[in-house]
């Protein structure tokens, strides 16, 4: 009895190793796309190619890692990881913005043209539950959103079909960077909530007539949940990677319209940030020191690399505005 006892825990220790190492293995960060692969193999220059290219090769990467999509699985050791799961969703909630962008603003020539179907249905699709693992199970949707893409990209890069297109504007470009400012704003606050702050109420500041629909304190205590504090980190490890391929993208099909603002450096300063906040983790665990204690604050650093992307997006809408 006592040996079979004996043997009993260790097949429960050696599984507990196996799921381990798979976790850490399933947990490894995929690279950032290269230059190189967005560029398009015709031998002529398609506008659109390399931002339809980017997400296209984002999402594709997002399923493909080791492990796949982990967001949705129901069974060990993935039931039981939060960062990777994190990660995949800072990322699509990119892809899904920049999905929009390209069905509202990039493939229309102005507000009364109508949607190309083909990303319009991508959207949609994209827009489907992350957690969602049966019916529909989201990488099932995502990979027909990819396949979606793939059409609408060889649609644009065909000379001889008019009927799809991607206007590379400063106004466009625009409507998309108005975007990652909000979502870089909200990833900002929230890292830097780690630390717990008194924040002041600035919802109706600059408008003497603005109201609102119920009354907010005049400052609220705002602290993340020490259980969270890893997901936010992760979760904006994962936007700021889809974002950085997406960065290098616009700079390829958006590049007359920078030369023309003269806003190429402003570009290359955002890819910049976006680059540092890929720096490896060496701790085995995020830490959460105080602001200026002995321990390091990994979300605080994050947050600033985050601060100085948003700076330097702002810098470029303004240049895009000016004529």
């Amino acid at each position: 009895m006592q040996m079979t006892w004996k043997k009993g825990a260790g097949i429960a220790v050696l599984i507990l190793l196996i799921g381990y190492f798979i976790s850490v293995w399933w947990s490894i960060e995929p690279d950032t796309i290269k230059p190189q692969e967005l560029r398009s193999q015709s031998n002529h220059e398609v506008v659109g190619y390399a931002t339809t290219t980017s997400l296209i090769l984002t999402m594709e990467t997002l399923l493909g890692k080791s492990g796949g999509w982990l967001s949705n699985d129901v069974l060990p050791p993935s039931i039981f990881m939060d960062n990777m799961p994190a990660f995949e969703f800072g990322a699509l909630e990119q892809a899904r913005d920049l999905a929009l962008i390209m069905r509202k603003e990039f493939s229309r020539s102005q507000s009364q043209s109508a949607a190309d179907a083909d990303l319009l249905a991508a959207h949609s699709k994209l827009n489907i539950e992350h957690t969602s693992w049966l019916v529909p199970s989201a990488e099932g949707e995502y990979k027909d959103a990819v396949k979606l893409l793939k059409v609408y990209r060889a649609k644009i890069a065909d000379v001889n079909n008019q009927d799809a297109q991607f206007y590379a504007r400063a106004d466009n470009l625009n409507e998309w960077l108005k975007e990652v400012q909000k979502r870089l704003g909200s990833m900002s606050q929230r890292l830097s909530a780690s630390v717990g702050q008194e924040r002041l109420n600035t919802d109706l500041a600059g408008d003497s007539e603005a109201s609102q629909s119920t009354p907010n304190l005049a400052s609220m205590q705002i602290k993340t949940s020490w259980w969270k504090i890893d997901d936010v980190f992760y979760e904006t490890r994962g936007a700021t990677w889809a974002l950085l391929n997406f960065m290098k993208a616009i700079e390829v099909d958006f590049a007359d319209v920078l030369r023309k603002k003269n806003a190429e450096v402003s570009l290359q300063q955002i890819i910049r940030e976006l680059e540092e906040t890929q720096q490896a983790v060496w701790s085995p665990i995020v830490l959460n020191g105080s602001g200026f204690g002995v321990v390091a604050n990994h979300s605080l650093v994050m947050a600033n690399y985050i601060s100085r992307a948003n700076a330097a997006v702002i810098d470029l809408t303004n240049l895009l505005t000016k004529g």
